[in-house]
């Protein structure tokens, strides 16, 4: 049995616009199967939330994903992050990431990275994902996290001193199994 995929997205910035990130959700919810695991074959029932509805139910065996933009260019990254997800209520299948620019690396494009969960049993868990630039953490890259939750240091041009930065961003949600 396939299981229902849902699919959530979160666009930022001026270079997806409205049509393209109506076409990567189109693509999203219409594409392949819902991940690994799965016969072939089938359909694969979907709907669209809200990256911000961050209060989700699901049934066991239900699959759903978070879909974020990333730019490494500009050392723009997503992390699962603490609290991750109680494995007997909720288990990551994993993060993909697509180009904006397709097979051919173009220096600069960014792209859409979807993190894959699946409700495995009863009960209620939260996890968080983490969003970090070049100003609000330190020491990150693509599979790396932060070392430090905090805000990095950054120079001040005028005077050479490092100052603070903001915050990264933490998203958390809180999922339902029934």
């Amino acid at each position: 049995m396939i299981s229902p995929t849902r699919t959530a997205s979160v666009f930022r910035g001026s270079r997806g616009g409205a049509g393209i990130a109506a076409a990567a959700l189109l693509a999203l919810t219409t594409g392949c199967g819902s991940g690994s695991d799965e016969p072939a074959g089938g359909s694969t029932s979907s709907a669209s939330r809200p990256v911000n509805d961050t209060t989700i139910t699901a049934e066991p065996g239900e699959r759903f994903t978070l879909t974020v933009d990333q730019n490494a260019s500009t050392r723009e990254y997503w992390y699962l992050a603490d609290p991750e997800p109680d494995s007997s209520v909720l288990v990551s299948r994993g993060r993909d990431y697509a180009s904006d620019s397709g097979d051919e690396p173009v220096p600069g494009a960014g792209g859409r990275l979807t993190f894959t969960f699946e409700a495995k049993g009863k009960g209620t868990t939260r996890f968080t994902l983490l969003h970090c630039t070049f100003t609000t953490c330190q020491g990150n890259n693509s599979t790396l996290p932060p070392g430090t939750a905090g805000p990095s240091a950054t120079a001040t041009p005028t005077t050479g001193a490092a100052s603070p930065s903001r915050a990264p961003e933490r998203i958390t949600y809180t999922v339902t199994v029934d």
